[in-house]
């Protein structure tokens, strides 16, 4: 299997208590396999992963049951940072590492792995009690970047939109500004949240805000939040984000999420990224909402 490095990003949530050190190690401070002693392995990053992480790490768990899996979240750039000052195993991040951030391991003799654990779609959420169902690329980047300003410019009511932002830690906040806003800023009246929660929560509650999600957290707040159909070009049908428009490409607002290791993983970590990508942890993938790798 040849493995791509660098793990993302996630949402703070514990799995198992009673890990009181992390390492940036492969393997060393592991217990070998079969020993019969509890091995620890620490997992820190992306807030959009941290759904996905904590179901491989309890299935993985289940299977390993000398593995106590730590998972945090906080976001990409926290958890590349937590990979290059030793105090994680494994990053998992939605977007790439960036070339600074492997000079600055290099610095420190760390060298980040990165492996491609599955696909995603960033989600358009708006309030259900918005009439607006879809929107061009263009009209999102807009949006965005503050140059459209009024529900009633896109064809909706009129209205002052409110756009909700994740921090600039977040790898779902560089690949929608890189990839949605051409690299342009942010409008300087969106208001940054810190996670994935306070942004559906602000959307559930404030019938003209507009703010961006995974995929999967999207389809679990259905109830909550209305997920927008996006047209590559005006003269292009609107597409709605799903597993099978994300294979097929027809959704264009997609990208790889990512582990990272410090160097090649052995021991305990190459067992986790061994499960991730294996057929039932793809299929954890499917069942969490995100997109198994094809």
């Amino acid at each position: 299997m040849k493995y791509r490095g660098l793990i993302l990003g996630v949402l703070a949530t514990a799995i198992l208590a009673g890990l009181t050190g992390c390492g940036n190690n492969t393997g060393d401070k592991q217990q070998a396999a079969g020993s019969g002693q509890t091995r620890y392995l620490t997992i820190k990053g992306s807030d959009t992963m941290v759904h996905l992480v904590s179901e491989w790490a309890e299935a993985f768990m289940q299977k390993v049951p000398t593995a106590d899996l730590s998972v945090t979240g906080g976001g990409s750039g926290t958890g590349i940072a937590a990979l290059i000052n030793n105090t994680t195993d494994v990053c998992a991040a939605s977007r790439s590492i960036k070339e600074k951030e492997i000079a600055l391991a290099a610095e420190k003799n760390i060298h980040p792995t990165e492996f491609k654990v599955a696909m995603d779609g960033i989600a358009l959420v708006v309030n259900p009690a918005n009439p607006i169902s879809q929107l061009t690329v263009e009209q999102v980047k807009k949006i965005f970047t503050g140059t459209v300003n009024n529900w009633k410019q896109v064809g909706g009511p009129d209205q002052p939109i409110l756009v909700l932002s994740r921090e600039s830690s977040s790898g779902t906040f560089v690949f929608f500004q890189e990839h949605v806003l051409d690299k342009q800023d942010y409008s300087p009246n969106a208001r940054s949240l810190p996670g994935t929660s306070a942004m559906i929560q602000n959307i559930a509650t404030d019938a003209w805000t507009i703010g961006y999600v995974g995929l999967g957290y999207a389809q679990q707040a259905a109830d909550k939040v209305k997920t927008l159909a996006i047209a590559p070009a005006p003269d292009q049908p609107a597409i709605a984000p799903s597993v099978a428009t994300i294979n097929s490409g027809e959704y264009v607002i997609a990208r790889p999420l990512f582990l990272y290791t410090g160097g090649e993983p052995a021991g305990l970590t190459k067992e986790f990224l061994d499960f991730a990508l294996s057929g039932p942890g793809q299929e954890i993938v499917r069942q969490a909402g995100y997109v198994p790798l094809q």
